[in-house]
Protein backbone atom coordinates (compact mmCIF):
# COMPACT_ATOMS: atom_id res chain seq x y z
CA UNK A 1 0.00 0.00 0.00
CA UNK A 2 1.43 3.37 -1.04
CA UNK A 3 1.33 6.39 1.24
CA UNK A 4 -1.69 8.12 -0.35
CA UNK A 5 -3.74 4.95 -0.21
CA UNK A 6 -2.66 4.47 3.40
CA UNK A 7 -3.86 7.99 4.29
CA UNK A 8 -7.23 7.08 2.76
CA UNK A 9 -7.36 3.77 4.65
CA UNK A 10 -6.61 5.58 7.91
CA UNK A 11 -9.53 7.95 7.34
CA UNK A 12 -7.30 11.02 7.22
CA UNK A 13 -8.29 12.63 3.95
CA UNK A 14 -11.37 14.86 3.87
CA UNK A 15 -11.04 16.89 0.65
CA UNK A 16 -8.49 17.35 -2.12
CA UNK A 17 -8.29 19.75 -5.06
CA UNK A 18 -6.93 17.26 -7.61
CA UNK A 19 -6.68 13.71 -6.35
CA UNK A 20 -4.67 12.24 -9.24
CA UNK A 21 -2.00 14.97 -9.12
CA UNK A 22 -1.79 14.85 -5.31
CA UNK A 23 -1.57 11.08 -5.33
CA UNK A 24 1.24 11.21 -7.91
CA UNK A 25 3.23 13.77 -5.90
CA UNK A 26 2.81 12.13 -2.51
CA UNK A 27 3.39 8.54 -3.63
CA UNK A 28 6.61 9.54 -5.41
CA UNK A 29 7.99 11.71 -2.61
CA UNK A 30 7.64 14.89 -4.69
CA UNK A 31 5.36 16.84 -2.38
CA UNK A 32 6.80 19.93 -0.72
CA UNK A 33 3.92 20.72 1.60
CA UNK A 34 3.20 23.11 4.40
CA UNK A 35 1.02 23.19 7.49
CA UNK A 36 0.56 26.42 9.43
CA UNK A 37 0.72 26.79 13.20
CA UNK A 38 -0.37 30.07 14.76
CA UNK A 39 1.55 30.61 18.04
CA UNK A 40 -1.43 31.42 20.29
CA UNK A 41 0.06 29.67 23.36
CA UNK A 42 3.49 28.63 24.64
CA UNK A 43 2.89 24.97 23.83
CA UNK A 44 1.45 22.87 21.05
CA UNK A 45 -1.62 20.89 22.12
CA UNK A 46 -3.40 17.71 21.10
CA UNK A 47 -5.28 19.65 18.44
CA UNK A 48 -1.93 20.09 16.63
CA UNK A 49 -1.00 16.45 17.15
CA UNK A 50 -2.75 15.10 14.06
CA UNK A 51 -0.96 17.64 11.86
CA UNK A 52 2.40 16.64 13.36
CA UNK A 53 1.61 12.96 12.80
CA UNK A 54 0.72 13.65 9.18
CA UNK A 55 3.96 15.59 8.66
CA UNK A 56 5.99 12.78 10.16
CA UNK A 57 4.15 10.14 8.14
CA UNK A 58 4.69 11.97 4.85
CA UNK A 59 8.31 12.77 5.66
CA UNK A 60 8.95 9.05 6.23
CA UNK A 61 7.59 8.49 2.71
CA UNK A 62 10.15 10.89 1.22
CA UNK A 63 8.11 14.11 1.04
CA UNK A 64 9.36 17.42 2.43
CA UNK A 65 7.35 19.21 5.15
CA UNK A 66 7.39 22.93 5.83
CA UNK A 67 6.29 23.94 9.32
CA UNK A 68 5.01 27.49 8.93
CA UNK A 69 4.98 29.41 12.20
CA UNK A 70 2.49 32.25 12.14
CA UNK A 71 4.46 35.14 13.55
CA UNK A 72 2.51 37.37 11.16
CA UNK A 73 -0.93 35.74 10.92
CA UNK A 74 -0.84 35.23 14.70
CA UNK A 75 -1.19 38.99 15.01
CA UNK A 76 -4.52 38.87 13.15
CA UNK A 77 -6.22 35.69 14.32
CA UNK A 78 -8.07 33.06 12.32
CA UNK A 79 -11.86 33.45 12.70
CA UNK A 80 -12.45 29.79 11.76
CA UNK A 81 -14.42 28.01 14.47
CA UNK A 82 -14.36 31.05 16.78
CA UNK A 83 -17.47 32.70 18.20
CA UNK A 84 -15.65 35.86 19.25
CA UNK A 85 -12.55 37.76 18.24
CA UNK A 86 -9.40 36.24 19.70
CA UNK A 87 -7.43 38.26 22.21
CA UNK A 88 -4.51 39.99 20.53
CA UNK A 89 -1.03 38.89 21.56
CA UNK A 90 2.00 41.15 21.90
CA UNK A 91 4.99 40.68 19.59
CA UNK A 92 6.98 39.48 22.61
CA UNK A 93 4.38 36.83 23.46
CA UNK A 94 4.23 35.63 19.86
CA UNK A 95 8.01 35.34 19.60
CA UNK A 96 8.20 33.47 22.91
CA UNK A 97 5.50 31.04 21.78
CA UNK A 98 7.30 30.48 18.48
CA UNK A 99 10.48 29.46 20.30
CA UNK A 100 8.47 26.98 22.37
CA UNK A 101 6.86 25.55 19.22
CA UNK A 102 10.26 25.15 17.57
CA UNK A 103 11.61 23.03 20.43
CA UNK A 104 8.57 20.78 20.49
CA UNK A 105 8.43 20.29 16.71
CA UNK A 106 12.13 19.50 16.53
CA UNK A 107 11.56 16.49 18.77
CA UNK A 108 8.99 15.15 16.36
CA UNK A 109 9.93 16.25 12.84
CA UNK A 110 13.42 15.92 11.33
CA UNK A 111 14.64 19.37 10.27
CA UNK A 112 17.81 20.17 8.37
CA UNK A 113 19.34 20.29 4.90
CA UNK A 114 17.13 18.39 2.43
CA UNK A 115 14.79 17.58 5.30
CA UNK A 116 11.91 19.53 6.87
CA UNK A 117 11.95 23.33 6.83
CA UNK A 118 10.74 25.63 9.58
CA UNK A 119 9.85 29.20 8.60
CA UNK A 120 8.06 32.19 10.10
CA UNK A 121 5.58 34.14 7.98
CA UNK A 122 6.49 37.31 9.88
CA UNK A 123 9.57 37.34 7.61
CA UNK A 124 7.42 38.52 4.71
CA UNK A 125 4.05 39.61 6.13
CA UNK A 126 5.41 42.26 8.50
CA UNK A 127 7.23 44.03 5.69
CA UNK A 128 4.27 44.22 3.33
CA UNK A 129 3.22 47.63 2.05
CA UNK A 130 -0.56 47.92 2.35
CA UNK A 131 -1.15 49.64 -0.99
CA UNK A 132 1.20 47.20 -2.71
CA UNK A 133 -0.69 44.25 -1.21
CA UNK A 134 -4.05 45.65 -2.29
CA UNK A 135 -2.82 46.07 -5.86
CA UNK A 136 -0.97 42.76 -6.02
CA UNK A 137 -3.42 40.46 -4.26
CA UNK A 138 -6.72 42.33 -3.91
CA UNK A 139 -7.92 41.93 -7.52
CA UNK A 140 -7.77 38.13 -7.20
CA UNK A 141 -10.27 37.91 -4.31
CA UNK A 142 -14.04 38.33 -4.64
CA UNK A 143 -15.64 39.71 -1.49
CA UNK A 144 -18.95 38.06 -2.45
CA UNK A 145 -17.22 34.70 -2.73
CA UNK A 146 -15.28 35.17 0.50
CA UNK A 147 -18.50 35.85 2.40
CA UNK A 148 -19.87 32.46 1.32
CA UNK A 149 -16.94 30.67 3.04
CA UNK A 150 -17.91 28.72 6.15
CA UNK A 151 -15.16 30.36 8.20
CA UNK A 152 -16.88 33.74 7.67
CA UNK A 153 -20.54 32.70 7.50
CA UNK A 154 -20.41 31.32 11.04
CA UNK A 155 -19.30 34.71 12.34
CA UNK A 156 -21.48 37.08 10.34
CA UNK A 157 -24.34 37.19 12.83
CA UNK A 158 -22.10 37.79 15.85
CA UNK A 159 -19.85 40.20 14.02
CA UNK A 160 -16.70 39.73 11.97
CA UNK A 161 -13.97 42.35 12.29
CA UNK A 162 -12.17 43.68 9.23
CA UNK A 163 -8.96 42.51 10.93
CA UNK A 164 -10.13 38.89 10.88
CA UNK A 165 -11.62 39.27 7.40
CA UNK A 166 -8.06 39.68 6.12
CA UNK A 167 -6.97 36.27 7.45
CA UNK A 168 -7.86 34.37 4.27
CA UNK A 169 -5.83 36.81 2.20
CA UNK A 170 -2.83 36.49 4.52
CA UNK A 171 -2.98 32.69 4.47
CA UNK A 172 -3.29 32.69 0.69
CA UNK A 173 -0.33 35.04 0.41
CA UNK A 174 1.67 32.65 2.61
CA UNK A 175 1.10 29.82 0.14
CA UNK A 176 2.24 31.97 -2.79
CA UNK A 177 5.33 33.10 -0.88
CA UNK A 178 6.25 29.52 0.07
CA UNK A 179 5.70 28.46 -3.55
CA UNK A 180 8.15 31.14 -4.73
CA UNK A 181 10.76 30.62 -2.01
CA UNK A 182 10.78 26.86 -1.47
CA UNK A 183 8.87 25.28 -4.34
CA UNK A 184 6.01 24.45 -1.97
CA UNK A 185 3.37 22.76 -4.13
CA UNK A 186 0.84 21.62 -1.54
CA UNK A 187 -0.94 22.84 1.57
CA UNK A 188 -2.46 20.61 4.25
CA UNK A 189 -4.79 21.51 7.07
CA UNK A 190 -7.91 20.58 8.98
CA UNK A 191 -11.14 20.30 7.00
CA UNK A 192 -12.32 23.56 8.58
CA UNK A 193 -9.56 25.34 6.61
CA UNK A 194 -10.85 24.40 3.16
CA UNK A 195 -11.95 27.90 2.12
CA UNK A 196 -8.67 29.49 3.20
CA UNK A 197 -6.68 26.83 1.38
CA UNK A 198 -8.62 27.21 -1.86
CA UNK A 199 -7.80 30.92 -1.70
CA UNK A 200 -4.09 30.08 -1.80
CA UNK A 201 -4.31 27.64 -4.71
CA UNK A 202 -6.42 30.15 -6.69
CA UNK A 203 -3.99 33.01 -5.98
CA UNK A 204 -1.03 30.97 -7.24
CA UNK A 205 -2.93 29.97 -10.37
CA UNK A 206 -4.11 33.53 -11.15
CA UNK A 207 -0.97 35.43 -10.14
CA UNK A 208 1.76 32.99 -11.21
CA UNK A 209 -0.01 30.88 -13.81
CA UNK A 210 1.14 27.75 -11.93
CA UNK A 211 -0.71 24.90 -10.24
CA UNK A 212 -0.59 24.14 -6.53
CA UNK A 213 -2.74 21.77 -4.54
CA UNK A 214 -4.59 21.57 -1.25
CA UNK A 215 -5.66 18.65 0.90
CA UNK A 216 -7.59 18.75 4.15
CA UNK A 217 -7.59 16.07 6.82
CA UNK A 218 -10.56 14.99 8.87
CA UNK A 219 -10.68 16.58 12.31
CA UNK A 220 -10.83 14.06 15.12
CA UNK A 221 -13.89 14.52 17.33
CA UNK A 222 -14.68 12.94 20.65
CA UNK A 223 -18.07 11.39 21.39
CA UNK A 224 -19.48 14.73 22.59
CA UNK A 225 -18.73 16.38 19.27
CA UNK A 226 -16.04 18.69 20.62
CA UNK A 227 -12.69 19.14 18.96
CA UNK A 228 -9.99 16.74 19.97
CA UNK A 229 -7.88 17.71 22.95
CA UNK A 230 -10.42 19.31 25.28
CA UNK A 231 -11.10 18.14 28.82
CA UNK A 232 -13.06 19.51 31.77
CA UNK A 233 -9.93 21.27 32.99
CA UNK A 234 -8.89 22.69 29.61
CA UNK A 235 -6.60 21.74 26.73
CA UNK A 236 -4.32 18.70 26.61
CA UNK A 237 -0.85 20.09 25.95
CA UNK A 238 2.24 18.43 24.49
CA UNK A 239 4.42 20.21 27.07
CA UNK A 240 5.01 17.90 30.04
CA UNK A 241 4.96 20.90 32.38
CA UNK A 242 1.40 21.73 31.31
CA UNK A 243 0.05 18.19 30.85
CA UNK A 244 2.06 15.48 32.56
CA UNK A 245 2.86 12.25 30.67
CA UNK A 246 0.44 10.48 33.03
CA UNK A 247 -2.38 12.95 32.26
CA UNK A 248 -1.59 12.68 28.55
CA UNK A 249 -1.74 8.88 28.80
CA UNK A 250 -5.03 9.05 30.73
CA UNK A 251 -6.61 11.32 28.13
CA UNK A 252 -6.10 8.69 25.45
CA UNK A 253 -6.87 5.79 27.82
CA UNK A 254 -10.30 7.33 28.33
CA UNK A 255 -11.36 8.03 24.75
CA UNK A 256 -14.88 6.89 23.88
CA UNK A 257 -15.28 3.30 22.68
CA UNK A 258 -16.54 4.61 19.34
CA UNK A 259 -13.37 6.67 18.80
CA UNK A 260 -10.54 4.32 19.78
CA UNK A 261 -10.06 2.57 16.41
CA UNK A 262 -10.35 5.89 14.58
CA UNK A 263 -7.64 7.37 16.82
CA UNK A 264 -5.38 4.35 16.33
CA UNK A 265 -5.68 4.70 12.56
CA UNK A 266 -5.19 8.45 12.39
CA UNK A 267 -2.54 9.01 15.04
CA UNK A 268 -0.39 5.93 15.59
CA UNK A 269 2.24 4.40 13.33
CA UNK A 270 1.07 0.84 13.95
CA UNK A 271 0.55 -1.11 10.70
CA UNK A 272 -2.93 -0.48 9.32
CA UNK A 273 -3.53 -4.24 9.08
CA UNK A 274 -2.86 -4.60 12.81
CA UNK A 275 -5.41 -1.89 13.60
CA UNK A 276 -8.00 -3.29 11.21
CA UNK A 277 -7.76 -6.58 13.10
CA UNK A 278 -8.92 -4.70 16.23
CA UNK A 279 -12.12 -3.43 14.58
CA UNK A 280 -14.06 -6.46 15.78
CA UNK A 281 -12.90 -6.08 19.39
CA UNK A 282 -15.59 -5.61 22.02
CA UNK A 283 -15.85 -5.11 25.78
CA UNK A 284 -12.60 -5.68 27.65
CA UNK A 285 -10.74 -5.95 24.34
CA UNK A 286 -11.59 -2.30 23.67
CA UNK A 287 -9.90 -1.40 26.96
CA UNK A 288 -6.81 -3.18 25.68
CA UNK A 289 -7.03 -1.16 22.45
CA UNK A 290 -7.24 2.05 24.51
CA UNK A 291 -4.12 1.07 26.45
CA UNK A 292 -2.28 0.44 23.18
CA UNK A 293 -3.41 3.84 21.87
CA UNK A 294 -2.40 5.66 25.06
CA UNK A 295 1.02 3.99 25.19
CA UNK A 296 1.82 4.58 21.51
CA UNK A 297 0.95 8.28 21.63
CA UNK A 298 2.59 8.96 24.99
CA UNK A 299 5.72 7.24 23.69
CA UNK A 300 5.70 9.45 20.58
CA UNK A 301 5.53 12.67 22.60
CA UNK A 302 7.28 11.86 25.88
CA UNK A 303 9.46 8.82 25.13
CA UNK A 304 9.30 5.15 26.06
CA UNK A 305 10.35 5.55 29.69
CA UNK A 306 7.65 8.11 30.52
CA UNK A 307 5.06 6.09 28.60
CA UNK A 308 5.92 3.00 30.64
CA UNK A 309 5.64 4.93 33.91
CA UNK A 310 2.27 6.31 32.88
CA UNK A 311 1.08 2.86 31.90
CA UNK A 312 2.04 1.44 35.29
CA UNK A 313 0.31 4.29 37.12
CA UNK A 314 -2.81 3.78 35.02
CA UNK A 315 -2.78 0.07 35.78
CA UNK A 316 -2.97 0.92 39.48
CA UNK A 317 -6.33 2.53 38.81
CA UNK A 318 -7.89 0.30 36.19
CA UNK A 319 -6.38 -3.12 36.84
CA UNK A 320 -5.49 -2.97 40.53
CA UNK A 321 -2.41 -4.35 42.19
CA UNK A 322 0.10 -2.02 40.53
CA UNK A 323 2.10 0.67 42.30
CA UNK A 324 0.97 4.29 42.32
CA UNK A 325 4.46 5.79 42.30
CA UNK A 326 3.97 7.60 38.99
CA UNK A 327 0.45 8.85 39.65
CA UNK A 328 -0.02 12.66 39.77
CA UNK A 329 0.44 13.80 43.35
CA UNK A 330 -0.73 16.73 45.42
CA UNK A 331 1.33 17.48 48.51
CA UNK A 332 -0.45 19.02 51.49
CA UNK A 333 1.35 21.62 53.61
CA UNK A 334 0.78 22.58 57.22
CA UNK A 335 -1.29 25.61 56.23
CA UNK A 336 -3.78 23.37 54.37
CA UNK A 337 -4.99 21.96 57.70
CA UNK A 338 -7.21 23.53 60.35
CA UNK A 339 -6.75 21.85 63.73
CA UNK A 340 -5.08 18.91 62.00
CA UNK A 341 -7.95 18.29 59.54
CA UNK A 342 -8.96 19.18 56.01
CA UNK A 343 -12.44 18.90 54.52
CA UNK A 344 -13.29 17.13 51.27
CA UNK A 345 -14.24 20.34 49.44
CA UNK A 346 -10.92 22.02 50.26
CA UNK A 347 -9.14 18.83 49.25
CA UNK A 348 -10.77 18.78 45.81
CA UNK A 349 -9.83 22.43 45.21
CA UNK A 350 -6.28 21.92 46.50
CA UNK A 351 -5.83 18.94 44.16
CA UNK A 352 -6.99 21.06 41.21
CA UNK A 353 -9.89 18.70 40.53
CA UNK A 354 -12.41 21.53 40.92
CA UNK A 355 -11.96 25.26 40.55
CA UNK A 356 -14.13 26.22 43.53
CA UNK A 357 -15.77 24.80 46.65
CA UNK A 358 -19.22 25.21 45.09
CA UNK A 359 -18.12 23.03 42.16
CA UNK A 360 -16.62 20.56 44.63
CA UNK A 361 -19.90 20.48 46.57
CA UNK A 362 -21.84 19.63 43.42
CA UNK A 363 -19.40 16.84 42.57
CA UNK A 364 -19.87 15.26 46.01
CA UNK A 365 -23.66 15.70 46.00
CA UNK A 366 -23.86 14.06 42.58
CA UNK A 367 -21.95 11.03 43.85
CA UNK A 368 -18.90 11.62 41.72
CA UNK A 369 -16.21 11.71 44.42
CA UNK A 370 -14.49 8.79 46.15
CA UNK A 371 -11.50 8.19 48.43
CA UNK A 372 -9.61 4.91 48.10
CA UNK A 373 -12.52 3.44 46.15
CA UNK A 374 -15.25 4.43 48.63
CA UNK A 375 -17.82 7.04 47.60
CA UNK A 376 -17.86 10.24 49.65
CA UNK A 377 -21.49 11.07 50.49
CA UNK A 378 -21.01 13.84 53.06
CA UNK A 379 -19.96 17.31 51.83
CA UNK A 380 -18.64 17.97 55.34
CA UNK A 381 -16.37 14.90 55.41
CA UNK A 382 -13.10 15.64 57.24
CA UNK A 383 -9.72 13.91 57.03
CA UNK A 384 -7.06 13.93 59.74
CA UNK A 385 -3.33 14.15 59.02
CA UNK A 386 -2.68 10.43 59.71
CA UNK A 387 -4.98 9.53 56.80
CA UNK A 388 -2.41 10.91 54.39
CA UNK A 389 0.46 8.96 55.88
CA UNK A 390 -0.78 5.93 53.99
CA UNK A 391 -2.07 5.68 50.42
CA UNK A 392 -4.81 8.24 49.81
CA UNK A 393 -6.30 8.22 46.28
CA UNK A 394 -8.88 10.91 45.52
CA UNK A 395 -11.12 10.32 42.51
CA UNK A 396 -13.58 12.65 40.77
CA UNK A 397 -15.78 11.26 38.05
CA UNK A 398 -14.53 8.34 36.00
CA UNK A 399 -11.28 9.82 34.73
CA UNK A 400 -9.76 12.17 37.29
CA UNK A 401 -7.44 10.69 39.95
CA UNK A 402 -4.97 12.23 42.35
CA UNK A 403 -2.70 10.80 45.03
CA UNK A 404 -2.65 12.99 48.14
CA UNK A 405 0.23 12.97 50.61
CA UNK A 406 1.83 15.11 53.28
Amino acid sequence: MQIYEELVARGLIAQVTDEEEIKELINNGKAVFYIGFDPTADSLHVGHFMALCLMKRLQMAGNRPIALLGGGTGMIGDPTGKTDMRQMLTVEDINHNIECFKKQMSRFIEFGEDKAIMVNNADWLLNLNYIELLREVGPHFSVNRMLTAECYKQRMERGLSFLEFNYMIMQSYDFMELFNRYGCNMQFGGDDQWSNMLGGTELIRRKLGKDAYAMTINLLLNSEGKKMGKTESGAVWLDAEKTSPYEFFQYWRNVADADVIKCLKMLTFLPIEEIQAMESWQGSELNKAKEILAFELTQLIHGTEEAQKAKEASAALFAGGANTENMPTTVLAEEDFADGSIDILSLLVKAGMTTSKSEARRAVEQGGVSVNGEKVADVKAMYQKPAFGEEFILKKGKKSFMKICL
